[in-house]
């Protein structure tokens, strides 16, 4: 099985586990909701890369009800419970099905998402999107990356993992669920906080910074500058 198909055959049931398998799930997004500001009124063009169900952009449309959304992710069966989310809201975003290392990101937009995905990506493909992300961004655009980090040493890693079995297993989790969820672990390729805001700064971001942290799991990004 690969990585898409592990996501397409969790799609029935992804959303109904996040607030069992993200930790402190409602502080996680609402950080990453919060941090993009803006009059609620304005048409932004928003990307949003790994969309999956449209979880995290579902909640951003719902603060800015006239967003104009691109959903860019590889698992089509993902897409589909995404374009349910819209529709519910009266929306049509634009769906994308590919690898967004290699497909083309499209125009510019004044924000780019995203949530639990990049953490898949090599080091070397982390940093090649991150540049790509600046340079769709219009200037003054914000990009915000909710997903998980890799601890700064081996033993925050360990500390890390057993914090989120311990906290996973305390909601009661099945066992049939926990050991999906661990499959699909083994296509996490995650790198630390650190690094990943010095590689933002070296592709031109601006103001880049680490909203809120949990654990492994981190919302941070930063600015594309407006000269």
């Amino acid at each position: 099985m690969n990585i898409q198909e592990a996501f397409n055959s969790a799609a029935v049931d992804y959303d109904n586990l996040r607030r069992i398998l993200i930790p402190r799930f409602d502080d996680f997004y609402k950080t990453a909701v919060e941090i993009i500001s803006g009059d609620d009124t304005t048409p932004l063009k928003i990307l949003d890369l790994g969309a999956g169900t449209g979880l995290y952009s579902g909640m951003v449309q719902s603060v800015f009800p006239n967003a104009e959304f691109t959903l860019l992710d590889l698992a089509p069966e993902m897409l589909e419970k995404a374009k349910f989310r819209f529709s519910q809201m009266g929306k049509s975003p634009k769906i994308l099905i590919g690898d967004y290392v290699h497909t083309n990101l499209g125009d510019s937009y004044h924000i780019v998402i995203s949530a639990l995905s990049i953490h898949h990506l090599s080091d070397v493909d982390k940093k090649l999107l991150y540049q790509r992300i600046y340079d769709v961004l219009n200037p003054g655009g914000i990009f915000v990356n909710a997903d998980q980090v890799l601890g700064k040493t081996p033993d925050l890693e360990k500390l890390y993992r057993q914090h989120w079995l311990d906290s996973v297993r305390a909601k009661n989790i099945s066992e049939q669920d926990l050991k999906a969820a661990q499959k699909r672990m083994e296509y996490d390729r995650m790198a630390t906080l650190d690094i990943q805001l010095s590689w933002l700064e070296a592709a031109g971001f601006q103001n880049v910074d680490c909203w809120y942290k949990n654990f492994s799991f981190a919302v941070f990004g930063g600015y594309r500058p407006t000269n």
